[in-house]
């Protein structure tokens, strides 16, 4: 009886070492498998976000730009010689071109897209501030366009330089 007891354990000592061998082997494939698998997907992901990321920097970038206060006051003229009216045109569009490009928040870090909302309110703060001062839209218009061809950097600059940091990020 003793002989069969140590003949059925030299039998099942090897047999569970090449189980535990094999089931060892079997599951590192597996997890290296979908390790792989996963890394994979995440690549294509990125792979298709990117354009989409890069095109809503070419959007943000584009908003930036247009309601950078010189070009927009060479853009827009007075519709009439009444200060409120032309304030009221150019936050108009302001706001327009803000909610066009809202949506591309979701593409952009948190950091950016509280510097771009930061230069649409620095921009529209100004543009109040100033009308307030003045006698009429021609003068409103003439006064900031002054101002920034002295040099002052328009707010929207700390908005692009946070954009192109983005994109030297994402490329």
């Amino acid at each position: 009886m003793e002989d069969k007891i140590i003949e059925s354990i030299a039998y099942l000592l090897p047999a569970i070492a090449t189980g535990l061998v094999t089931y060892f082997m079997f599951s590192g494939f597996i997890k290296h498998s979908l390790t792989e698998k996963r890394m994979e997907m995440r690549a294509a992901q990125k792979k298709e976000a990117l354009p989409i990321k890069l095109q809503a920097c070419e959007r943000l970038l584009l908003f930036c730009e247009r309601i950078n206060p010189v070009k927009m006051l060479l853009r827009i003229p007075p519709i009439s010689a009444n200060t409120e009216d032309y304030l009221q045109l150019l936050i108009a569009n302001i706001s327009q071109e803000f909610e066009h490009n809202f949506v591309q928040q979701i593409y952009v870090s948190e950091d950016t897209w509280t510097a771009i909302v930061a230069s649409k309110n620095a921009v529209t703060n100004k543009f109040i501030t100033t009308a307030a001062t003045v006698g009429s839209a021609n003068a409103l218009r003439e006064t900031i366009l002054m101002e920034y061809s002295q040099g002052l950097p328009p707010p929207t600059k700390t908005a692009i330089d946070f954009i192109k940091s983005e994109v030297h990020i994402l490329l």
